[in-house]
């Protein structure tokens, strides 16, 4: 994170970890050793890529956030109340805007389905009842994007069917037309002539990307974006895969963001068009499933 200023520095850490009012005001504090920077002219002071920890109201600094690399930034807490507050932290992020949703990664979305319903009305300030329609909802996009993950899968199958089927007819023809002749064997050794690129992407995402099938449909928007700016030859090498496939993987992901952004940008929308206000009120909500916007 960039910031000319500490306010900057302050308004931009309380909006990426969802820090709202309530919890305010934020001071930070140097990661190696708690040092609160409260001053401008220290911050002005300070080198480039300096580590620093938000607290929001009643948090104090822990020698314990240490670890000698970068996961203090998502593992702020004791690991007795890391899980407490993963959940909590989404939670914020619905209670500031409820289209967050679509940007929000499956794991994510798990997370908060499996909140007991008590816990969850309480940290929202909301009834049960609603709190429930709120979990079947974020039910249902996970899913649909389960069921628009197996859709890809069988339209992969069919597909590849269909190449493999060509390429038998194919040998078959040219057997059939063509003599046989000894050819040469020519080893032509393999193009990565020692790339030594680097991808700046987490362990977590690698192993998404792997493992996954259609591994864009289970990552946030921040990953997606992550994914489609990486250099396509250190991907392809992180992944052990060609160029090609990498660069379809972006293209994916790209694909992926564009839409989540379309559907909250319409979800906007819809909201000024219908109730004049930049929030969707919780004490309007129907006592019903609502609907998410088709995808097409």
């Amino acid at each position: 994170m960039a910031a000319s200023c500490l306010r900057e520095l302050r308004d931009k850490a309380g909006g990426l970890l969802a820090i709202d009012e309530a919890r305010a005001p934020i001071t930070l504090v140097l990661a190696e050793d708690g040092t609160i920077v409260d001053d401008e002219d220290y911050f002005l002071c300070l080198p480039a890529n300096t580590k620093f920890v938000a607290l929001a109201k009643n948090e104090k600094w822990s020698s314990k956030n240490l670890d000698g690399g970068t996961a203090w930034l998502s593992e702020s807490m004791d690991e007795v109340d890391s899980a407490v507050e993963k959940w909590k932290q989404l939670a914020r992020q619905l209670k500031n805007d409820l289209s967050n949703i679509i940007l929000m990664s499956e794991d994510d979305l798990q997370v908060l389905i499996d909140v007991p319903c008590p816990d969850l009305a309480e940290e929202l300030e909301q009834s049960q009842t609603q709190i429930q329609v709120l979990q079947d909802t974020l039910q249902q996009v996970l899913d649909r994007r389960e069921e628009e993950r197996q859709s890809r899968q069988l339209l992969e199958l069919y597909l590849e069917a269909l190449k493999n089927e060509d390429s038998i007819l194919s040998k078959v023809a040219e057997s059939e037309t063509v003599p046989r002749k000894e050819m040469d064997v020519v080893d032509t050794g393999t193009s990565s002539t020692g790339i030594l690129a680097k991808t700046a992407l987490s362990d977590q995402i690698l192993a998404a990307l792997k493992e996954k099938p259609a591994p864009e449909l289970c990552l946030d928007s921040q990953d997606l974006e992550l994914v489609f700016k990486e250099d396509t030859e250190a991907l392809a090498l992180a992944l052990s895969w060609d160029k090609q496939k990498a660069e379809a993987l972006q293209q994916a992901c790209d694909q992926e963001l564009s839409k989540r952004l379309q559907q909250v940008q319409t979800l906007h929308s819809l909201r000024n068009t219908s109730k004049g206000k930049k929030t969707l009120p919780w004490g309007d909500w129907p006592i019903r499933t609502p609907q998410m916007p088709a995808n097409h």
